[in-house]
């Protein structure tokens, strides 16, 4: 099994932390490859970084095709451009967020979301509207750290989350706690061992979902809105994409 997991920001080093943490989950027959777009943001942390940054996900996922890959990984919390790579492939595509709301709903009956940034938290109550969660999720809380803080800073990145997840555990009557934000990839059983709750954060759930659907033989639907794009004519900068057909 060949699973590709997308950083969609372009910084090399929280690439390379989401791939070490997918492949310490990975079965021994799965291989990950983690990649990141050459053009787009240092981070996400916004609706523009995101829509931006769509754009080199289904770049990735296009390149992915080219290399019989069997499920794919979007590694933002955001999930940026999720409908969209679900378009050009027949694969699997799982968003990390998804992923990790999934999990948590599995292990108990309420959680609470911990991410970096106020504004990403307002992010993240979208998506838990959009994907039918809102009603599991007690609090969606920030530890107003910037996500390259957890690169660039990460002993002092790590105790303003552990300090926001006691207080979910404390305040939220909560029985799980999803970390929301791919560069979290690597703090899991350091946080649950602080906390004492099961932490979930959606690499690795994505991954182990991921090898689930394949193995199942299941894969994204070509009836309906994922169907593959209708080719047509791109202009300027896309001229690229023009009459593009995926799957042929």
């Amino acid at each position: 099994m060949r699973l590709r997991i997308i950083n969609p920001n372009t910084t090399v080093a929280m690439t390379y932390k989401i791939g070490e943490a997918a492949r310490r989950v990975a079965a021994s027959d799965t291989t990950i490859v983690a990649t990141q777009p050459v053009d787009g943001p240092v981070s996400i942390e916004s609706h523009f970084d995101e829509a931006i940054s769509a754009v080199g996900v289904v770049e990735e996922v296009l390149a992915g095709e080219k290399e019989a890959t069997d499920a794919y990984v979007i590694a933002c919390f955001g999930d940026p451009g999720l409908l969209a790579a679900r378009e050009l492939t027949r694969a699997p595509v799982i968003g990390i967020a998804e992923a990790a709301f999934h999990a948590a709903t599995l292990i108990s009956t309420r959680f609470s979301v911990v991410t970096t940034l106020s504004r990403t938290a307002i992010i993240a109550e979208h998506l838990l509207e959009q994907y039918g969660f809102r009603h599991h999720c007690r609090r969606v809380r920030a530890a107003e750290i910037p996500v390259l803080d957890l690169e660039e800073n990460g002993s002092a990145a790590l105790s303003r989350i552990v300090e926001e997840c006691r207080r979910a555990r404390d305040e939220d009557g909560i029985g799980a706690i999803v970390l929301g934000c791919g560069g979290m990839a690597d703090l899991t059983e350091t946080i649950s061992r602080e906390v004492g709750l099961p932490v979930i954060e959606g690499v690795t759930a994505a991954v182990k979902l991921a090898e689930a659907l394949v193995g199942l033989g299941l894969g994204t639907s070509k009836h309906g809105d994922l169907a593959f794009p209708r080719p047509k004519a791109f202009n300027g900068r896309f001229e690229r994409y023009s009459n593009l057909t995926p799957g042929h």
